[in-house]
């Protein structure tokens, strides 16, 4: 069943109260990580949003705060606490080498630890989602294949065509650009044949990061399309905000 989103110019009826905050988790091996959290009154359901390489900076802190004005309760761990803390990048060459000198260092085990913490913190408002971006994107199919969530969402995740021989134990999606340089077609077509479960949406002319708005790469159309398909397969999925 689809879940109807209000349009344009239509109420979404009494006005919500956001809880905004950064918070600290601790994870199960006792390292403690920051996390931006944003709580909407009512919610009944809760997203995780995993970071680029680029940190939880203002980018995907506004992607917390749009799944929290759908509804849900949203947050993002700082994967990068565990090589440097307060780490908010540009997306200019400066940022993604920096990114990428942060991000080898982070091994997927510790990293599954700090997004455990996340799902841990939010399980209590009911279902949870784990949604990731590029670096985030590998992390959701992981957290599909390991942890106790109620779906997943990866969006051009470079590293899932390596690890196509985890089977996701949970309802999961795909988004990947046509003409993302780093992610090539063969490696999508190889991913969506090992798993005709999982929905694999391909975005024509798209590039790399063509969801993120603060990148030239954006693509403003592919992004809508794929908020949408977002959206709505979790609503079918039992991941409903209200």
């Amino acid at each position: 069943m689809h879940r109807k989103r209000p349009g344009v110019g239509e109420t979404t009826g009494p006005r919500v109260f956001y809880r905004r905050e950064m918070i600290r988790l601790t994870a199960a091996d006792g390292h403690e990580l920051d996390a931006y959290e944003v709580h909407p009154d009512g919610a009944t359901a809760s997203i995780v949003i995993v970071q680029e390489i680029f940190g939880v900076n203002a980018h995907i802190r506004s992607v917390v705060d749009r799944y929290a004005e759908f509804g849900y309760r949203a947050i993002a761990p700082a994967l990068f606490d565990r090589t440097e803390r307060g780490v908010e990048l540009g997306y200019d060459d400066a940022g993604r080498t920096r990114g990428i000198e942060l991000v080898m260092p982070i091994a997927w085990d510790p990293a599954m630890l700090d997004v455990a913490a996340a799902v841990d913190h939010v399980a209590e408002t009911g279902p949870v989602a784990v949604i990731g971006y590029c670096f985030g994107g590998s992390i959701a199919w992981i957290a599909a294949c390991d942890l106790p969530i109620a779906a997943a969402v990866g969006y051009y995740g470079g590293q899932i065509h390596g690890m196509i021989n985890r089977t996701p134990k949970v309802p999961t999606q795909l988004h990947f650009g046509e003409l993302d340089h780093g992610i090539p077609l063969d490696q999508v077509e190889a991913i969506a044949a090992a798993h005709p479960n999982v929905p694999v949406n391909v975005y024509p002319g798209a590039e790399h990061g063509f969801s993120c708005d603060a990148r030239e790469s954006y693509d403003a159309l592919s992004a809508a399309i794929a908020l949408g398909r977002t959206l709505d397969f979790l609503a079918d999925n039992g991941v409903a905000s209200r």
